[in-house]
């Protein structure tokens, strides 16, 4: 399961990315079964761009994880 604030979007990238790299399965297949570009796949595991929220749920179902966002308290409120 992948968890994380709203507003802690960088959690759940690095949970992804370890997820992708311990999947054992080839990027391509990875972006394939995802529905996204081999090339965005691989600029995001080398930390040369982010996701959205949609991506990261498809990857998320792609590895078959749950992905479910949690609304984080704001600082100072």
């Amino acid at each position: 399961m992948i968890t994380a604030a709203m507003d802690k979007k960088s959690d759940i990238e690095e949970q992804l990315r370890q997820a992708i790299l311990n999947a054992g399965m080839s990027r391509y297949a990875l972006s394939k079964m995802a529905g996204v570009t081999q090339a965005m796949l691989s600029r995001f595991v080398h930390r040369q761009r982010s996701i959205t929220m949609g991506t990261a749920a498809k990857l998320a179902a792609a590895l078959g994880l749950e992905f479910r966002p949690v609304r984080g308290r704001r600082k100072g409120r």
